[in-house]
């Protein structure tokens, strides 16, 4: 996508949801965003956080989940999915926040990547929400909308979030984030997305290639 045509891409996003800082996940501090992302893989945002209430409750901070019964997550966490992998990461990850870190969260991108159960998505999720550092989370939205766009080819998460780097301008890669899955839930739905009524259609590499 051309630059100017990237340019009216963010003046677009920046109109149809706001410049306001949103996160879907339910959080109050670093160590629950945190949690909170593992626990979102392969599940949606509300039902996670229906999840996460009862779990915080019981188990509020690193040191009490980092020593919780395995069994007893495993229940607290089951309609999440893949449940024996997350309750196994989750514990291991306030565990090691807890021994290492004093139970904080750290900011830099490669010691929350060596953290069990987190990748670069739920790295970026807590250091863009967090701590306010420009940051791509590329999830399934994020992916499939920039594709159908023309922002890139990659299927890999990893390539696509280093070919949003390249294009988006740095100060809205959180923005990106948070419109980008409005609108993919909105308008650019996996099955059945609304063209004819996108408001970015005549931006869109997938709607010209219909022959729109």
């Amino acid at each position: 996508m051309a630059k100017k045509n990237i340019n009216e891409m963010i003046e677009l996003l920046d109109k149809h949801y706001t410049t306001e800082y949103k996160c879907y996940l339910d959080f109050k501090n670093a160590f629950e965003l945190l949690i909170a992302t593992i626990l979102s893989a392969q599940c949606t945002d509300a039902r996670v956080n229906i999840v996460t209430k009862e779990l915080f409750q019981q188990f509020p901070n690193a040191k009490m989940l980092g020593t919780a019964p395995v069994k007893e997550i495993e229940k607290i966490i089951h309609s999440t999915g893949f449940y024996h992998n997350k309750a196994k990461n989750i514990i291991a990850c306030a565990k090691v926040l807890e021994e290492q870190y004093q139970g904080d969260v750290p900011n830099d991108l490669e010691l929350l990547t060596n953290l069990p159960g987190v990748g670069r998505k739920t790295a970026n999720v807590v250091r863009g929400n967090i701590y306010k550092e420009p940051s791509i989370v590329v999830d399934t939205h994020v992916s499939r909308v920039s594709r159908r766009l023309g922002l890139t080819k990659e299927v890999d998460p990893v390539k696509i979030e280093f070919d949003l780097m390249r294009v988006v301008p740095k100060d809205h890669w959180i923005l990106y984030n948070i419109q980008v899955i409005a609108f993919g839930r909105e308008i650019c739905s996996a099955r059945s997305p609304k063209c004819e009524v996108c408001f970015m259609n005549h931006l869109c590499k997938e709607y010209r290639k219909k022959g729109k």
